[in-house]
């Protein structure tokens, strides 16, 4: 046998040397590819242990909002309550109403008396509905039209012995005339109106657009000026700071917003109907209470929250309750002609 040859040994060492080198290579990409492995690993880990995080707090603000959507029902659900209670008491007075007329009815069936009887009788049962309707609604038309009626049939009658009678009838109705009157139809129309402003109103937390750059202008730059203002914009719109005047203003949620506006008008509208049932009281608190809200969370600056305000403060110095005179006198000038005639038909 013979000797391999110098050259044989010298390609067998190349071979050897480039195939450690390949598996050099080898080894290196795949401790490269584990590192990249690893470091996804970690921060895909990352990134779901703050997804985790940021779901439980969602979670947390969503536990918290439906626990004060079920306050505001409840609340609505009480308003709702009273004014049921006060409209079926209107509705029980309607009815008492409804039954004295009846009654009057069936009393002109059964008297027998004379015209004059039938009359005192009529005049009697006319002021005691207005009486009541005077009293309980502070009806004041109604009580001019019944003392007006009333002095109309006695002046067809044209008795000698009725005049101390008309003189209470026109003393009442002079009293009536000269009483302060309430604008409560005009007071109701502009609760509605504010009512239906709430939904444009602008939240103190919703900032103020920035005014756009005048078209011409625009035009007149280049499109490698046009290019980087469109860029800083963009990365100017990532982030908002912005500065409240008030250190306790609140900022809220669209969620928020939203029961924040309904709430606003359910006070506007218990304000309506206490306008309407004369309760000066609850007038006043749901009114303050409006005014309190719109002057913390809404912008002050803007031109519909300082018209809002002012609507308020008109409608919180406004009257809805007044000390209106009565009409007693002629009740008891009717009544004291007709007892005399009732103890004599006994």
């Amino acid at each position: 046998m013979t000797d391999p040859s110098p050259d044989s040994g010298a390609e067998s060492a190349r071979r050897g040397a480039s195939a450690r080198l390949r598996t050099d290579i080898v080894a290196l990409v795949a401790l490269v590819a584990a590192a990249l492995s690893l470091w996804q690993w970690f921060g895909t880990r990352g990134d779901l242990d703050r997804m985790r995080e940021e779901l439980a707090l969602r979670l947390r603000d969503a536990d918290g909002e439906a626990r004060a959507a079920r306050l505001a029902a409840r609340d609505a659900e009480n308003l709702a309550r009273e004014a049921e209670r006060r409209l079926d008491a209107l509705e029980a007075k309607v009815g008492e109403t409804l039954s004295q007329q009846l009654a009057l009815e069936a009393m002109y069936q059964e008297l027998s008396r004379g015209r004059e009887d039938w009359v005192l009788a009529e005049i009697d049962q006319t002021l005691s509905i207005a009486a009541r309707e005077l009293q309980l609604a502070g009806n004041v038309s109604a009580a001019l039209a019944a003392l007006a009626a009333a002095e109309a049939r006695l002046a067809r009658l044209d008795k000698a012995q009725y005049p101390q009678l008309r003189r209470a009838i026109a003393r009442d109705a002079e009293r009536l005339r000269a009483a302060p009157a309430l604008d409560i139809a005009g007071l109701t129309a502009r609760l509605d109106q504010l009512a239906a402003s709430v939904d444009g109103l602008p939240l103190l937390a919703e900032g103020r657009p920035q005014p756009e750059r005048d078209g011409e202008a625009a035009a007149a730059d280049g499109w490698w000026t046009r290019f980087w203002t469109a860029l800083w914009a963009e990365a100017k719109g990532l982030v908002r700071v912005q500065r409240l005047d008030a250190q306790d203003q609140a900022l809220v949620s669209p969620e928020q917003a939203w029961f924040l506006r309904e709430n606003l008008k359910l006070r506007l509208a218990h304000a309506r109907l206490a306008a309407l049932q004369r309760n000066e009281t609850a007038y006043r608190a749901d009114i303050r209470a409006a005014t309190q809200w719109i002057s913390r969370y809404f912008d002050p600056r803007d031109k519909r929250t300082q018209a809002a305000l002012a609507t308020l403060k008109s409608l919180d110095a406004a009257t809805v309750s007044v000390e209106l005179p009565s009409i007693a006198e002629s009740l008891a000038a009717v009544r004291a002609l007709r007892a005399p005639r009732e103890r004599a038909g006994r």
